[in-house]
């Protein structure tokens, strides 16, 4: 069975990570500021602030940083700066183990996606597909919010993922299919590819998004997915939406949904807001789910934490 971490509660403390590409100190120290101000205590990594180019330290720097996290009895919640690039070189040095029998909340998006996957995989951990420590912001959106703390701090037995009002899920192939819930960012997916990282999508509902991508790069990546055949023994598919994709060939999203993703004939959702969207559904990866394109419904089937 599937490992839920420990629920997050008032006063909690939040060990705070850069796993990924660099953060300027001023933002994490306001976000920080934000956090504190909400009740919980804050623990921030030893490499938090670094700057390294591309990457804020090395790869050894930032696994040590996550590991000294899961390590920390007090820490219940691992909340990265930002995503960017670079978190699946972290990937070699993290201790699997040490984190199976250490389950702690872990959440986040962009390139984040990987490690969420690789630790739902290897470790058999739910991890959350939701807020960064970006977002820990006044004009977030008050549903992301919302969507974060039931996910992290409610025993619900179900929870029905809906978009905002006036955001309709779509759904193009109808069937009902049900089975723990994977993927996330597109650009991160692909890029696990010929690794040991790939994600297992077998037997899996499969979740795709992506930021900033012209649709050309979108059907390379969607393309490739398909050769390698991530999509051949899946459930179902959601596509979440392409936040600021441009347009190629005349080509949008849409029109790659419609002719790339709808001929699999898989049971297909779209226009699911979250990750980098500006409304933020939060996904436990690993968890159960029910998909129902005949009602446009998708529902987490267990509890995604435990007391």
């Amino acid at each position: 069975m599937t490992i839920q971490p420990p629920m997050l509660r008032g006063g909690d403390t939040i060990g705070i990570v850069t796993l990924g590409s660099p953060l300027d100190a001023s933002i994490i120290d306001a976000r920080i500021a934000t956090l504190e101000s909400m009740g919980f205590e804050v623990l921030v990594g030893k490499y938090a602030y670094s700057y390294d180019g591309i990457v804020a330290s090395t790869a050894q720097q930032r696994a040590e940083d996550f590991m000294a996290m899961i390590s920390n009895h007090q820490v219940k919640m691992i909340l990265p700066t930002r995503g960017g690039t670079g978190v699946r070189d972290i990937l070699p040095y993290l201790d699997y183990q040490l984190i199976n029998k250490n389950p702690k909340i872990i959440t986040g998006y962009s390139d984040i996606t990987i490690l969420l996957n690789i630790l739902n995989q290897f470790s058999n951990l739910i991890t959350f597909q939701s807020l960064l420590l970006i977002d820990f912001d006044p004009n977030t959106p008050k549903y992301s919010f919302d969507q974060f703390f039931s996910a992290t701090s409610t025993l619900s037995q179900t929870r029905v993922i809906q978009n905002p009002p006036g955001i309709p899920l779509k759904s193009l192939i109808q069937g009902n299919v049900r089975g723990q819930i994977v993927g996330g960012n597109l650009t991160s997916f692909v890029g696990s590819l010929g690794t040991p990282y790939e994600i297992n999508t077998t037997g899996k509902i499969v979740l795709i998004e992506e930021t900033h991508e012209p649709s050309n790069t979108i059907y390379r990546y969607l393309t490739q997915l398909i050769m390698a055949g991530k999509f051949q023994h899946c459930q179902g598919i959601i596509m979440g939406q392409c936040t600021n994709c441009t347009v190629s060939y005349s080509t949008t999203y849409d029109d790659l949904i419609n002719g790339v993703m709808y001929p699999l004939g898989k049971p297909l959702m779209t226009n699911l807001s979250t990750a980098h969207g500006y409304y933020k559904a939060a996904i436990p990866i690993g968890a159960m789910v029910d998909l129902n394109t005949f009602d446009n419904t998708l529902t987490v089937l267990e509890p995604t934490v435990k007391i």
